[in-house]
């Protein structure tokens, strides 16, 4: 019988919390078990096993930093949706450590084409439209938003930047003007290709 209160929503949020106190590769159901003092096997009518939480912990941290980032950039275009969109990443990327590695956990193709994925490609996409990008530039233009990102924040906390000046927030800074201007200014496709 399963543990009164116990929910694989309860789980996952558990999981979650769980996941920045410690980080991401290390929650497993035994640890989960362990936070709420109850014995292994009594998880397992909420939860297949540690995979099965892991893809739970990565929906749920993908669809916070969805409805992060689309309050975020709501009523904003250009620069102002770009930078507010970016500080939602970084931001929730220090706050929630964890929660972020689980944002980038591997899904199978089902999983991620019914995940928030989806509204984060989305999210890109239209925050794109006030530079005027076409295919298949705008593809080109949300892989290079996403390797940025998710390269600067990595980076930053991983300490990369924290020994050198100028500060880690300046060039944050500096970053998201150079990459406004580089999309107010792509360059057209070549002829030949």
């Amino acid at each position: 019988m399963a543990r009164a209160g116990l929910t694989a929503e309860r789980l996952t949020r558990a999981g979650a919390e769980l996941a920045d106190e410690v980080g991401f590769d290390e929650v497993t159901v035994s640890a989960l078990a362990r936070r709420f003092d109850v014995k292994v096997a009594s998880l397992y009518s909420h939860l297949k096993g540690s995979q099965d939480l892991k893809v739970r912990i990565a929906l749920f941290a993908l669809a916070e930093l969805a409805d992060l980032a689309a309050d975020a950039v709501a009523g904003r275009a250009g620069r102002d949706a770009l930078v507010a969109f970016a500080n939602v990443y970084r931001d929730y990327a220090t706050d929630h450590p964890g929660r972020y590695a689980a944002a980038r956990f591997p899904l199978d193709a089902e999983t991620a084409a019914a995940s928030a994925g989806v509204r984060h490609a989305q999210l890109n996409r239209a925050l794109l439209r006030a530079y005027g990008l076409a295919e298949p530039d705008q593809t080109h233009a949300v892989r290079l938003l996403g390797s940025v990102f998710h390269g600067y924040v990595s980076l930053e906390l991983g300490g990369g930047f924290s020994h050198s000046s100028p500060g880690s927030q300046e060039s944050w800074e500096r970053i998201l003007d150079v990459l406004d201007g580089l999309l107010r200014n792509w360059p057209a496709q070549p002829e030949n290709q």
